[in-house]
């Protein structure tokens, strides 16, 4: 399979750009937002490109090689497509289209709870190679209906929220009335007037809805009921006993999404996890917290024989992807750079993100005589 790879948009920098010119402001707002002054936010990446490579010139170098080994799965290349809720609302068929990318290019892609594809439609777009993402729920009957679906569906890796105790306070989002409930005001719908391909492209597509959640949701509800519904459906803080129930149903590989302190990981590896990543949800939940790289050397000190540790939040290129495996990281996740390809790109937006980022770590690690993926670590330069 040919790569597909658009010389006009060579970086995540330029797909954002496009990307913000082709939605409305509401729901470019989405994409971009963090919570209260989005501190965290610029933090995430600001401090993984703090870390320094070092490079071996003189060394005997017979090439690289993207590909890495996760859970017994072979991938061709260390890094996968982030959960992300909503995506038809950012982009008609956003899910749809990264999925059926990753599946093509041998990538994992992982689908939030709360996306606009079902389980179903993405696992028959991905043959069952997918993860899925639980929002837990209130209610374990609804948990068990959702794991039984993801296990029926072929999913072999369940990943486990638990940087979302509480619903976030995003400034932009509540402007616009994209908290829970939205509302279309006036500003929204003249936004959505000048630009005519998202627009177009969303009525062919139909409203956005949570495709998995649907058969869960009572019928003929308006939004503000759907909101409640939908806050009181997973009004809920993970805690050890959550885990434990879920670690004795569940028979693929479990992995915590969120774990970013000694505490937390000892605590999800004694109850027999498979994987943590470390993540703060892209800085949209914790403004004054620390970035996802900071806690990752001494995470992977601790822990990292006894347990497959991964990193998510404020990756934007193939270098920050060599910062975050130099530091440690088994693989890493990319949410919004996908959603920038698939603005900016429509259905090409996938692939040719996976592309680019693809030929700039492979940049990197022949700049440095890194031959495999597990050697990064031994080109970081340690903080002193």
């Amino acid at each position: 399979m040919s790569d597909v790879f658009n010389s006009n948009y060579p970086s995540i920098e330029h797909l954002r750009e496009k990307a913000r010119k082709r939605m409305p402001g509401f729901a470019n707002d989405y994409l971009e937002a963090g919570c209260f002054s989005e501190i965290n936010l610029e933090r995430n990446t600001a401090d993984i490109r703090e870390v320094q490579l070092r490079p071996f010139y003189l060394r005997d170098y017979p090439g690289s090689d993207l590909k890495t080994t996760l859970f017994g799965k072979t991938y061709d290349a260390p890094f996968g497509i982030s959960p992300i809720g909503l995506q038809g609302l950012m982009w008609p068929k956003a899910t749809e289209i990264l999925a059926k990318a990753a599946r093509e290019e041998n990538l994992p892609f992982v689908l939030s709870t709360v996306a606009t594809a079902s389980i179903e439609t993405v696992a028959e777009l991905t043959e069952g190679n997918f993860w899925f993402q639980l929002y837990h729920p209130a209610e374990d009957e609804l948990r068990d209906k959702l794991l039984d679906r993801a296990a029926t569906a072929g999913c072999e890796t369940l990943v486990i929220l638990a940087d979302t105790p509480t619903f976030a306070y995003r400034p932009k989002e509540i402007r616009n009335g994209l908290s829970i409930p939205p509302r279309m005001t006036l500003r929204n719908i003249m936004q959505m007037t000048t630009h005519p391909s998202w627009s177009f492209s969303q009525l062919a597509a139909g409203a956005p809805e949570f495709k998995t959640m649907k058969p869960y949701i009572p019928k003929g509800l308006n939004m503000k009921h759907l909101g409640l519904f939908m806050n009181k459906t997973f009004n809920g803080r993970l805690t050890t006993d959550k885990i434990k129930a879920i670690r004795d149903r569940w028979k693929g590989n479990l992995v915590v999404k969120g774990v970013v302190t000694d505490e937390d990981a000892a605590k999800v590896i004694e109850l027999g996890v498979d994987g943590i990543i470390a993540s703060n949800h892209g800085g949209r939940q914790l403004d004054a917290g620390q970035s996802t790289i900071k806690p990752m050397t001494q995470l992977v000190k601790n822990y990292g024989d006894k347990t497959t540790i991964m990193l998510d939040s404020g990756i934007r290129s193939g270098p920050d992807v060599a910062c975050a495996l130099a530091s440690g990281a088994q693989f890493a996740f990319l949410g919004r750079s996908f959603m920038y390809g698939v603005c900016a790109l429509g259905k090409q937006g996938g692939r040719h993100t996976i592309t680019m980022l693809k030929r700039q770590l492979q940049q990197v690690m022949e700049q440095i005589a890194c031959e495999k993926v597990e050697d990064f670590p031994k080109h970081l330069i340690e903080e002193k």
